[in-house]
């Protein structure tokens, strides 16, 4: 058994010569250290081009335009000036965002057009919209994945 040098993580090993039995290989037991991680399981998003990502960049444009430029000769001026930015950008993100629930059947390539298109299949239940809303998703998943390939 090779170990890193000086290595904590790993050496919490145990080699047991008496589990052999006929074998000439020693069974060997490693405890590796598992640490609890966080996932995070929302996120606040912009749906790609909506009406919200329009008004969160003209508001952008429009505050970047508004910043006071006149007196940015020390660094006290130039950091009100970013805050001021910052404060603004993040007020227009928490206005036009959304918070998104992510699972493990989260699909990021779906958006607005599938919601409308399964919509008008359930409120008119006939099957040819239901083919339409199945041959459109089936031609997007394909192109999405095979920019993932």
């Amino acid at each position: 058994m090779f170990l890193r040098f000086r290595s904590d993580e790993l050496n919490n090993h145990s080699i047991y010569p008496d589990w052999c039995l006929a074998s000439d290989h020693a069974p060997l037991t490693i405890t590796i250290l598992i640490t609890k991680e966080h996932i995070q399981t929302k996120k606040c998003m912009i749906v790609k081009n909506s009406k919200e990502e329009k008004i969160f960049i003209n508001k952008v444009i429009k505050i970047t335009k508004d910043i006071d430029m006149s007196d940015l000769s020390n660094v006290v001026s130039l950091e009100n000036a970013v805050c001021s930015f910052t404060y603004s950008l993040e007020r227009i993100w928490e206005k036009n965002s959304k918070t998104v629930n992510i699972t493990k059947y989260s699909k990021s390539w779906w958006n607005v057009n599938y919601s409308r298109d399964l919509e008008k299949y359930r409120s008119s239940k006939h099957i040819e919209n239901w083919k339409q809303f199945k041959k459109m998703v089936k031609c997007t998943k394909h192109f999405f994945f095979d920019l993932k390939i």
